[in-house]
């Protein structure tokens, strides 16, 4: 039987699309090998939202091939869409895949081993071949076109033992000047409501307690739907129709972030304390030349609003320094507003170049010295706020999952509002809902012990013995 491996590279929603690449290659008959060294197959489902996100790809093919020359790489995802051409032209790579043909992988993979007979590839350049044509011999078939409005889906094959994702709406429609993912991922397009229940019940049936809605652009969800039902309407179906004891909600926008979700939100237990709400900027000329669709103050009322109705809700963000045109007072501006908000993390990164968008082809491109000095100026200003937000936790029970994971063989867990606990001399098995006592906080992480355990997943009421909600 043919063997492959799969390198996943992005987002959630990038995971999510991996997982169902993983079992759709089970599916047709390929098994999962344990190393690069003697696979058949390396697929690569790639990122492309930075450049240093293209760089990384591109060093695992020529790690890929070194080791393995012998094996046939197939690229997918949102680099194979943006730059089909680029990726064809390297060593070892069979097939360039974008995500208008994503859902034909293991098709593609299946046909190509079963009709090939091997032959060795070492210092064979593959060159680009027409897109839907049969690669010729020691050519790259090419597999990418227009994004369609369908929502290609597969059913969820979790790699994670404890979290999986489940990606309900994807593409987004929006015009960001610095973001290369609407052409990448086509307009928004959104999972039907059914299904969602659907797979949600799924994996409530299969033993998760915690699942992860997903998206490109989450809060925009079904507005392709004929305005039937939106994000919050989502929310309210999945709880009414299942009993899956924890919903995280991933990334959504700050416009999508209103008063009845956040109160929503803070009323419901099962809902994970936790928003991740993208900034960018705190400068509001800044956010403009972004296009982003909203001003600094309203992007603080809604933040302020969740520590209002949630105080102990985690609260993170995206940042971005050095957008072209970002001059000192820009950043100092933005800085000071992000001092002001009650962030517990953030993810902070350079602005990266992306052919194609509006803003790269700014003249002003800010000097990459520059956008390492600010980056880290905002690393300082978290760092301060995220340790006064651990150290306020100690003391409270915390309602956390057992993950897949250990720290010097002590269980660690991660509350419902975005912390990881480690579990001292605990034998807790993965994927157990616990009420946690937390008893200190030590470098950016904290330490608790087991209160009171959950019930399993169907043995009486989820909630009659569980401390779940703010805390």
């Amino acid at each position: 039987m043919a063997t492959f491996e799969l390198y996943n590279f992005g987002c959630r929603a990038s995971q999510a699309d991996g997982a169902a690449l993983k079992n759709q290659l089970l599916q047709a008959g390929l098994v999962e090998a344990r190393g690069m060294d003697s696979t058949d197959v390396v697929v690569l489902n790639t990122c492309t939202v930075t450049a240093a996100a293209d760089a990384e790809v591109r060093q695992v093919i020529r790690r890929v091939h070194r080791q393995n020359p012998q094996c046939r790489i197939l690229v997918t995802g949102c680099y194979a869409q943006r730059a089909p051409e680029e990726i064809a032209g390297l060593q070892g790579v069979s097939w360039v895949v974008g995500n208008s043909h994503k859902h034909l992988v293991a098709d593609l993979v299946r046909e190509g081993v079963e009709g090939e007979v091997r032959r060795p590839r070492l210092g064979v350049r593959p060159t680009l071949v027409q897109i839907g044509e049969v690669g010729a011999q020691d050519s790259a078939e090419v597999q990418v076109g227009e994004i369609s409005t369908e929502f290609h889906f597969a059913p969820v094959f979790p790699d994670d033992r404890t979290r999986p994702t489940l990606k309900v709406q994807d593409g987004c429609s929006a015009r960001c000047s610095f973001c290369v993912i609407p052409s990448v991922r086509g307009r928004s397009r959104s999972l039907l409501p059914a299904s969602v229940v659907e797979e949600v019940r799924r994996l409530e049936q299969q033993g998760y307690k915690e699942i992860v809605l997903s998206g490109i652009n989450l809060g925009s969800y079904g507005r392709d739907l004929g305005r039937r039902i939106d994000f919050l309407g989502l929310l309210k179906r999945i709880l009414t129709g299942s009993s899956i004891p924890r919903l995280r909600i991933s990334s959504i926008e700050p416009m999508d972030v209103g008063p009845q979700l956040i109160r929503l939100v803070a009323s419901e237990g099962r809902l994970a304390q936790h928003f991740h709400v993208p900034l960018q900027s705190g400068c509001d000329r800044i956010l403009r030349q972004m296009n982003r669709r909203y001003w600094a103050t309203q992007y603080a009322e809604r933040v302020l609003e969740i520590r209002e109705q949630i105080p102990d809700c985690g609260i993170g963000a995206d940042v971005m320094v050095g957008f072209p045109g970002e001059t000192d007072r820009d950043h100092a501006l933005s800085v000071h507003f992000i001092q002001s908000l009650p962030f517990t993390y953030l993810h902070i990164f350079p602005y990266s170049r992306r052919p194609g968008t509006p803003a790269a082809s700014h003249q002003d491109q800010v000097n990459g010295r520059v956008s390492r000095k600010r980056s880290e100026e905002i690393r300082a200003v978290i760092a301060g706020k995220r340790q006064a937000f651990l150290a306020a936790q100690v003391g409270r029970a915390l309602s956390a999952l057992t993950l897949d994971e250990t720290l010097e063989g002590d269980r660690v867990a991660l509350s419902s509002n975005y912390l990881k606990i480690v579990l001292p001399m605990s034998h807790v098995a993965p994927n157990r809902l616990l009420d946690v006592l937390v008893g200190r906080a030590h470098e950016g992480l904290l330490y608790g012990s087991e209160a009171i355990a959950a019930q399993p997943l169907h043995e009486g009421s989820l909630f009659e013995n569980l401390h779940i909600g703010c805390v």
